[in-house]
C-alpha cells in the first residue's frame, strides 16, 4: 500500500482489509434495503391506483400528478442505485488494491473466474445483479405512463 511514512505493517494491511470488505457488505445491504423500500412503494402505488374511485382518476390534474410522482419516484430510485453502484466500485477498487499486498486475492480472483466460467453456455458473460435491477425503475416508468395514457384514452 502507498504509505508516505513506509510501509504498512502486513497486520494492519489485514484490519484495513477486513474494514473494507464489511463497508462494502454494508453498502450492499443498504442497497438491498432501499430496493425493498422503492419496490413496496411502487408497488402500492400502482395497486391503489388500480383501486382508486375512477372519479378522481378522470381528473387530469389528478393523472397528471400520480404520473409525474410516480416517474419521479422511479427516477430516484434508478439514480439512487446508480449511486450505490459508484460508491461499490469504488470500494472493491480499493479491496482489489489492498489485495495485491495479501497471499490471496478473493475478489479479484471471483470476478476473474466469472469471466471466464465455460459453463455459462446460455448467456455472454456473467449478469451482474445490478444491471437488472436498474431496469426494474423502467419498468415502473412504462407502468406509469401506460397509466397516464390509459386515463387519457378511457
Amino acid at each position: 500500500m502507498n504509505n508516505p511514512t513506509g510501509p504498512t505493517p502486513p497486520s494492519q494491511v489485514l484490519d484495513l482489509y477486513k474494514l473494507a470488505v464489511e463497508m462494502a457488505d454494508r453498502v450492499s445491504a443498504r442497497r438491498g434495503t432501499a430496493n425493498s423500500f422503492f419496490l413496496s412503494v411502487q408497488t402500492a402505488f400502482v395497486a391503489v391506483l388500480g383501486l382508486a374511485d375512477p372519479r378522481l382518476t378522470k381528473s387530469l390534474w389528478a393523472s397528471v400528478a400520480v404520473a409525474v410522482a410516480g416517474l419521479a419516484l422511479s427516477a430516484t430510485w434508478w439514480l439512487q442505485l446508480k449511486s450505490y453502484r459508484d460508491l461499490n466500485r469504488a470500494k472493491f477498487e480499493v479491496i482489489n488494491k489492498i489485495e495485491e499486498e495479501l497471499p490471496v486475492r478473493v475478489f479479484s480472483d471471483e470476478w476473474a473466474a466469472l469471466r471466464r466460467d465455460p459453463v455459462r453456455s446460455w448467456r455472454a458473460r456473467y449478469a451482474e445483479l445490478g444491471v437488472s435491477e436498474r431496469r426494474v425503475p423502467f419498468v415502473f416508468m412504462a407502468v406509469h405512463v401506460l397509466l397516464f395514457v390509459g386515463r387519457l384514452r378511457g
